[in-house]
């Protein structure tokens, strides 16, 4: 096993030239890296990451990088995935960055050996472990990063798919649009509650003409729904009942005793008003 004191004392007495050799390593191989970071923080990144590989060799340990001697290695990396991933480059592409390392390293390696075969073997041997759980690393956390912008830009389509629109003073409409499951029937539950909390509205009406299909789940959603609203004091409508979703909940023997259905908007946008006090009408001109 090589020394590994010898090896970031190498790094350190070639650092310039490496990191030159390096950046045109970057560029010459096509690497997105490069182009979705930008060549100035692309050589910043790089920089930092040749002084913390010094650092870490330094400490002794290279069987595994969560030593605290390569925490700076972590934060380089980490800062490297997270924004390659926000930028649209893939796992792999991130973990090009580190791999493409290894060429002008190598290079290094066999100048500094001489004729010490067995000294340049175990040199790059560990070279290439090191690099390659560096390279694993940046695709865990880019990876981990793809899924939490994943899973937030899905909560942010779930929050505008069930906009809570005010349609007269004290009646409220949600119109619903595609599958209904227990995740989004929770928000759409948030989002109408609180609606309700700041209108103090008396009529909600929910519209499922967007919606495909009518099951027992979806059903029983809609029904906790409006039993939620009413708890509020708020009387609930379901609108969109078309013939085809009618006959699904009779089939499925699917209660709906107690909650006010219409076939279209428009018919539940009347019954509102009337249970209001109003009505709509035309204008003698």
């Amino acid at each position: 096993m090589p020394q590994n004191t010898n090896l970031s004392a190498l790094l350190a007495q070639h650092e310039g030239d490496l990191l030159s050799e390096w950046l045109r390593e970057q560029a010459s191989s096509g690497s997105r890296t490069m182009r979705v970071l930008g060549e100035k923080d692309a050589r910043e990144q790089s920089a930092r990451l040749i002084a913390a590989l010094r650092t870490g060799l330094a400490s002794g340990g290279t069987e595994s990088i969560d030593g605290s001697g390569w925490e700076q290695a972590r934060e380089v990396l980490s800062g490297v995935s997270r924004d390659g991933a926000q930028t649209g480059l893939t796992p792999g592409e991130t973990a090009l960055f580190v791999l493409s390392l290894k060429r002008p390293l190598f290079a290094l390696l066999r100048r500094e050996a001489g004729g010490d075969a067995d000294a340049l073997g175990e040199d790059m041997w560990t070279t290439t472990m090191l690099l390659d759980r560096l390279a694993v690393y940046t695709t865990e956390v880019a990876q981990r990063t793809r899924d939490e912008i994943i899973q937030r830009q899905q909560a942010e389509m779930l929050e505008l798919s069930t906009p809570v629109v005010k349609l007269w003073e004290g009646i409220l409409a949600l119109p619903l649009i595609g599958t209904l499951d227990s995740r989004r029937t929770q928000i759409v539950m948030e989002s109408l509650l609180e609606r309700i909390v700041e209108t103090g509205a008396d009529i909600a009406i929910i519209d499922i003409t967007g919606v495909p299909t009518v099951d027992t789940l979806v059903a029983q959603h809609l029904i906790k729904t409006v039993n939620a609203a009413r708890l509020m004091g708020t009387e609930c409508i379901i609108s969109g009942i078309r013939p085809q979703i009618a006959q699904t909940i009779v089939h499925l023997g699917v209660d709906l005793q107690g909650v006010v259905t219409k076939a279209t908007l428009a018919d539940a946008f009347a019954l509102a008003l009337a249970k209001s006090g109003r009505s709509v009408g035309n204008v003698a001109r």
